[in-house]
């Protein structure tokens, strides 16, 4: 594929509530930016590339690395002050940037670096510009944002909210402009993004591949056409993408003049007000989602068509209360606001007919306040609203609510065991999870390096100093103290003079800095007919609900291995997506005996697998089971030995004891010991449980 011919932005077929968000942000860069949610290999990065061809070229001035415009330069430019040009004749043009921020990108490369060195050789104050200088006045574009560390996208988020970036590093303090459209892509089975974050995106589109048969064919025929010869396949639709940046001018230059009324106003605030979005930045953007629908399509007012289309594609991601919650809106309930919100009389009446107005348009003469016959309904009822246009397709609806039927028979005292703890047993119906709750914290001992997260001690960017060593490659914070200890000592031997410390290379130290990282979160739930009792593993659940929302919350990924009957299974392979993990625990079905040592020796496989694809993260398993061990030759004594492996390979854990009612065997702690981890009743998994609770996993020293 040629990188200097864009595929047409006018060619990509299907796609409309992605393409309409895009040309949304581009006739109107204050709606800030779009999260496209979708898998892979649905064009997203295709309709970014094409929307950046489609902008107009930008004049800046000649030789300004960040993109000042000749005619209004950034007063405080690092490259000015430069002198504002009234007819912008001493700049030059050049098309507008799609910047890419790759996921390992560092801090320096985001937002630009000082040249230490030539700081404390030369005296001289460089910076260099990183990609958000780049991106000024053009497009930055982040592939997998939620796969990007947190302090990047809050500086991301920070910078695209105030139309510029500070650095500040050693003492000097670098401002620049950086107004850019953002698009963020992620994949919502790869984790989230937390609510915080989400809602800085101005909208949110999801996007999937059709399942159109004929959509499908054109698609793979025009991307064929494109890579067999991409600058012949551009000039066929050299036409249409003409006609698009037209349109985009055309909005561009309507924009100013389109009219938000009250009405159209008091719609957004009431829907806005309804789904309960925190804030009132919902507000903001719709208002502005709906003005550039306004001049998007050549109105100047905004009407209750054009606020129904901005709720759909600004509040989905805003209006969810959990990890857990279905994302989308209820279409119903919201043309329901819409319709209670609508303005009680047409804007501009006229007094009617006294005939009735036989010959006029049977569309424009109602009947009364029922509005007529079944094509009537008001401004909001015209034929291009529900499923024709952008947006407008029905979302899936939850999943079914869980029966309140009982299941077959099974004991319910908390300590008896039930019947279906034989050979097979009958099997009930999978138990709604409780509610989840706060927990205390688990962690993993030790000072790890893994991926910034909010669990366990690590060796990180960010975070407080604990020391200084050599850098290895680039030069990141400079340890100032460590470094002048390192150069004092050379002085005499250096001829040092009048003008100060005589610093080389091999002096400079680099702080070293300890935060917190995420961590591999692998449950090993007890799914046996000892469980089996609805209110326990009702409990059970809820408890590993609680913890999975804790996960999120921490940046983990998460898996789960299940056993009951005579094996064990992986449920949920590692994932960061513990949306994923939810929907598999209250599916999880439940009887038979116990495989104890198969949960454990599946749960090891699992682990060191992981460990070969992922070295730097540290895992944490969490045994969730009353401890018992019923399944296969000698189930007790092969389980011990499955634990002890385990804690000889190093594995952290930790054991949620299960076990309840008044006689308790004790057998979910003979297990921790063999795990060399602590046991957790369920109780005392609570933050708030007044039983003090071990937050550092102990293991094998």
């Amino acid at each position: 594929m040629s990188t200097h011919t864009p595929y047409p932005f006018t060619a990509i077929v299907g796609m409309d509530d992605l393409r309409l968000g895009l040309l949304l942000n581009a006739v109107s860069p204050a709606v800030g930016g779009v999260l496209v949610r979708g898998e892979k290999g649905t064009a997203k990065s295709t309709a970014v590339r094409a929307l950046s061809a489609l902008l107009p070229a930008v004049p800046v001035v000649t030789g300004c690395r960040f993109s000042c415009a000749p005619a209004a330069p950034d007063p405080r430019c690092p490259d000015g002050p430069h002198a504002p040009e009234s007819g912008g004749s001493g700049g030059e043009e050049r098309p507008a940037r799609m910047v890419e921020l790759p996921v390992g990108a560092s801090e320096d490369r985001l937002v630009g670096a000082l040249d230490i060195e030539r700081a404390l050789a030369e005296g001289v104050k460089a910076f260099e510009p990183g990609l958000l200088a780049e991106a000024h006045r053009g497009v930055l574009y982040v592939d997998e944002v939620n796969l990007l560390h947190d302090h990047l996208v809050d500086l991301l988020l920070d910078a695209a909210a105030m139309g510029a970036s500070h650095v500040e590093r050693e003492g000097v303090s670098v401002r620049h402009a950086a107004r850019f459209l953002l698009v963020g892509t992620m994949n919502p089975e790869e984790g989230e993004l937390r609510p915080q974050l989400l809602d800085r995106f101005g909208l949110t589109v999801e996007v999937a591949a059709s399942r159109d048969t004929d959509e499908r064919v054109e698609v793979v025929r025009r991307r064929l056409a494109y890579e067999s010869d991409p600058a012949a396949f551009a000039a066929s639709w050299a036409r249409e993408e003409q006609e698009l940046r037209e349109r985009i001018a055309a909005a561009r230059a309507l924009l100013p003049r389109v009219e938000l009324g009250e009405g159209a106003l008091r719609q957004i605030a009431a829907t806005c007000a309804a789904f309960e979005v925190d804030g009132m930045r919902a507000d903001i953007v719709m208002a502005r989602t709906a003005t550039a629908l306004a001049a998007w399509a050549g109105r100047d007012q905004v009407g209750s068509q054009d606020v129904r289309q901005a709720a759909l594609l600004a509040l989905p991601h805003r209006r969810r209360r959990n990890p857990f919650d279905a994302p989308g809106l209820d279409e119903d309930r919201l043309d329901e606001i819409l319709e209670q919100n609508a303005p009680e009389a047409p804007e501009q009446p006229e007094p009617p007919t006294p005939d009735g107005g036989g010959d006029g348009d049977p569309d424009g003469d109602p009947d009364g306040p029922d509005g007529g016959g079944p094509d009537g309904g008001g401004p909001d009822g015209g034929p291009n609203d529900p499923d024709g246009g952008p947006g407008g397709g029905r979302r899936p609806e939850p999943a079914e609510q869980p029966e309140d039927t009982p299941g077959p028979s099974v004991p319910e005292q908390p300590g008896e065991r039930p019947s279906s703890d034989g050979a097979q047993g009958t099997e009930a119906a999978p138990a709604p999870a409780g509610e989840p709750f706060r927990t205390r914290m688990l962690s993993v001992p030790g000072v790890g390096e893994g991926a910034a997260g909010r669990r366990s001690r690590a060796r990180t960017a960010h975070g407080r100093t604990t020391g200084s060593r050599r850098p290895n490659g680039h030069l990141g914070r400079l340890h100032l103290a460590a470094t002048v200890q390192a150069a004092a000592p050379h002085q005499g031997a250096r001829g040092r003079s009048g003008r100060g410390l005589v610093v080389r290379r091999e002096d400079l130290r680099e702080s070293v800095r300890e935060g917190r990282e995420s961590n591999l979160v692998l449950f090993v739930v007890d799914a046996s007919g000892s469980m089996a009792a609805r209110q326990r593993m009702s409990a059970v659940k809820g408890a590993v609900l609680s913890l999975l929302l804790d996960a999120y919350q921490r940046r983990d990924k998460v898996g789960m291995v299940t056993f009951r009957r005579a094996d064990a299974e992986l449920t949920l392979p590692p994932t960061s997506s513990v949306d994923a993990a939810a929907a598999r625990l209250e599916k999880l079905p439940t009887g038979g005996r116990t495989p104890l040592a198969a949960g454990l020796l599946r749960a090891r496989e699992v682990l060191r697998i992981e460990r070969l694809r992922d070295p730097a993260r540290r895992p944490l398993l969490v045994a969730v089971t009353d401890g018992r061990a019923t399944g296969g030759p000698e189930p007790v004594v092969r389980a011990r030995h499955a634990a002890r492996l385990l804690a000889g390979d190093g594995i952290a854990s930790v054991v949620v004891d299960c076990e309840t009612g008044p006689v308790r065997l004790g057998l979910a702690g003979e297990l921790a010991g063999d795990l060399q981890g602590p046991a957790v009743t369920l109780a005392e998994l609570r933050a708030d449980a007044v039983s003090a609770l071990v937050k550092d996993v102990r293991r094998a020293a």
